[in-house]
């Protein structure tokens, strides 16, 4: 090789600078964390129950004071809740025309809030 090469200039480093270099770089992507991340097999359908709920889903009564569970359906992305809410209960505290206002205890450090969602 040539004295004023490229490769010329690694042969002058001690091998343990190069190799120490190359652990100290870390990570050089960061991590995404988007609203649905970690959801994999949560939001996941079962097995051949894929497609489109019925319209039996859309035509239930629901009235202020029923107990209602919070279950995702992965098909329907509008109006998707967190995925904390997944399989939660909640207290039905308002009824509109698209949506249902539902009422549920959520943790947070020492507390218990009673959060509201439609």
């Amino acid at each position: 090789l040539a004295q004023g090469s490229y490769f010329a200039h690694f042969r002058s480093i001690p091998s343990h600078f190069l190799l120490l270099r190359f652990f100290t770089m870390g990570k050089l992507h960061t991590i995404s964390r988007g609203f649905r991340h970690g959801t994999r097999n949560k939001f996941a359908k079962k097995f051949r129950s894929k497609g489109k709920p019925g319209v039996a889903r859309y035509l239930t009564n629901f009235k202020r004071g029923d107990y209602v569970d919070i279950v995702v359906d992965p098909s329907i992305q509008k109006g998707m809740p967190h995925s904390f809410y997944h399989g939660r209960t909640g207290i039905v505290f308002n009824v509109n025309r698209n949506a249902l206002g539902v009422e549920i205890t959520k943790i947070v450090g020492n507390r218990q809030l009673r959060k509201r969602m439609h």
